[in-house]
């Protein structure tokens, strides 16, 4: 799988589907607590547009800590209009920019996961090619790469997919649509209700 094409794709996908939202719907709580729709479309071109020199500065203004950096360089580019956001999003979506230590897998997981976390709220359905699930699935379960999950939220449980063939670790199973798990693993938990499993009441209460 050429992940850089897959990530540009979704890219392009997922600014065509949100061309046409109204203003309440760009306005509306997307599954990131401190982000609106609008908010989470900002955050996807941070790194289309921002440099490292750029993202260093953030980091420097935010005392070193990266979630602030973002969230500052997010809130930069939320001023902007919303179809303008959808436009880069668009037109830069070849791009393979990578943070600094990770692999592709890290752009594609950005993309999908945020990309659930504008469209479940606002009830928009997009089939997300099974390829794709899979890679962000391995890459956000692998020990290696547990910075985008909350620590120790998945020891000791297997993680079953019900829609297509991906099964993870050992323990009491948690089962279900592999967008919800998806979302699951990265802290949503708004897609717990949509998981069954005996594993369920553990992850729910390790991500309280």
């Amino acid at each position: 799988m050429d992940i850089f094409a897959e990530i540009a794709d979704e890219r392009r996908g997922l600014a065509d589907l949100l061309s046409g939202l109204t203003a309440e719907q760009q306005a509306t709580q997307s599954l990131c607590s401190e982000w609106r729709v609008h908010d989470v479309v900002a955050h996807l071109v941070v790194p289309l547009e921002v440099g490292i020199p750029t993202f260093v500065l953030a980091m420097l203004v935010s005392r070193g800590n990266f979630d602030r950096a973002n969230v500052r360089l997010t809130r930069e580019r939320a001023r902007r209009p919303f179809g303008e956001l959808l436009e880069v999003l668009h037109r830069s979506a070849d791009s393979t920019f990578t943070p600094p230590g990770a692999g592709p897998e890290a752009p594609l997981t950005d993309v999908l996961v945020h990309g659930l976390d504008i469209r479940w709220p606002l009830g928009l359905a997009r089939v997300i090619p099974e390829q794709r699930l899979r890679s962000s699935l391995d890459y956000v379960t692998d020990a290696s790469s547990r910075g985008v999950v909350p620590k120790g939220a998945l020891d000791g449980l297997r993680f079953e997919a019900d829609d297509i063939d991906w099964a993870h670790g050992s323990g009491p199973v948690v089962r279900g649509p592999a967008e919800a798990l998806l979302l699951a693993v990265t802290g949503r938990t708004t897609a717990l209700d949509h998981l069954t499993g005996d594993g369920v009441p553990t992850l729910r209460s390790r991500l309280g």
